[in-house]
């Protein structure tokens, strides 16, 4: 059994992990996103914790980070209990603020419903060496609801779409496109998370690997069998992504794009060293196109889906803002 919300730190080498939670208005072109994160370099150098998050509105971000000492952030092992520099996480609760560059946001936020967690990789792959990052969400489909505080105005949240998320790793994966979303446009029972990604081994990398998990009228639909994601076709650019699979008689096509106004840049630090930057949007538009027994059937997010690109490249033209 997977501890879907425990600390993942084996207790020496590299490592980061990150417990998140997201949220998008149903009705206007606003998100959140929060997240709590330990980092660890293998180096034995940087030992912190971090506090992120970026309010999305329109064309408009505020994206803030604090950093603090491990000292000062507590994990429970067992079960979702995160403390970082005074921010706390909980089941169903998270609390707390962060500043930068003048700019500041504070949280006091509770989130009820949600589904059985979700897992984007199949469950042995979470116990092997490959890959040596894992993501899952934790608790989909929740409601979320509370105050947020954007450089002194308070908005209010009321029964928000949303999830909690649990990744961690040695090291981030080389590149990826990552998308979900938590709520379509008439269809609040609907749920996908997917990714296109590869990695290297020394100076080879491994083909695009694509995979998707689709949660409809009940079901799960997964398409992320290691054979199905080197045969899945998944392509993305700056700001566009397709993704192309088939689980037997079942095809799935998703479709996620936004414009560059509606991403934020943030500077990830990586275990082995060095940095990556993830280019963060809570606003993107989604088309899911599901074939069942020769049936099509359409969801659409107009604004609600996540869309983020982990790059080493500098040519996106996002300011980088974290």
């Amino acid at each position: 059994m997977i501890p879907f919300h425990g600390n993942q730190y084996p207790g020496q080498g590299g490592h980061y992990e990150s417990w998140f939670v997201r949220a998008n208005d149903p009705y206007r072109r606003r998100a959140l996103w929060i997240r709590y994160t330990q980092f660890i370099a293998a180096d034995g150098g940087r030992r912190l914790g971090e506090i992120w998050a970026v309010w999305f509105d329109g064309e408009r971000q505020v994206a803030v980070k604090e950093e603090f000492p491990l000292a000062q952030c507590l994990v429970a092992a067992d079960r979702l209990a995160v403390e970082i520099g005074g921010n706390r996480l909980e089941p169903g609760k998270l609390h707390g603020g962060a500043s930068l560059n003048g700019h500041r946001i504070e949280w006091d936020l509770r989130y009820q419903g949600g589904q059985e967690p979700l897992l984007l990789l199949p469950e042995d792959r979470y116990r092997a060496g490959f890959p040596k990052a894992k993501s899952l969400v934790s608790r989909p489909a929740v409601r979320v609801s509370g105050v947020v505080r954007v450089d002194g105005d308070a908005l209010q949240l009321e029964h928000w779409p949303g999830s909690e998320n649990h990744n961690w790793g040695r090291r981030h994966t080389d590149q990826y496109a990552w998308g979900q979303v938590a709520a379509f446009d008439g269809r609040p029972d609907a749920f996908l998370e997917c990714a296109t990604a590869r990695v290297w081994f020394g100076p080879v990398p491994t083909p695009w690997l694509s995979l998707a998990v689709l949660r409809l009228d009940g079901r799960t639909y997964a398409f992320n069998r290691i054979g199905q994601a080197l045969r899945s076709r998944g392509r993305y650019r700056f700001f566009q992504w397709r993704l192309e699979s088939r689980a037997g008689n079942h095809q799935l096509r998703v479709d996620i794009e936004a414009p560059r106004e509606a991403f934020t840049a943030l500077t990830y630090y990586n275990p082995p060293g060095g940095n990556k930057t993830c280019l963060n949007s809570k606003l993107a538009r989604a088309r899911v196109s599901l074939t069942r027994a020769g049936k099509e059937e359409v969801l659409l997010s107009e604004h609600g889906a996540a869309f983020e690109i982990l790059t080493d490249r500098d040519d996106h033209g996002v300011p980088i803002s974290v």
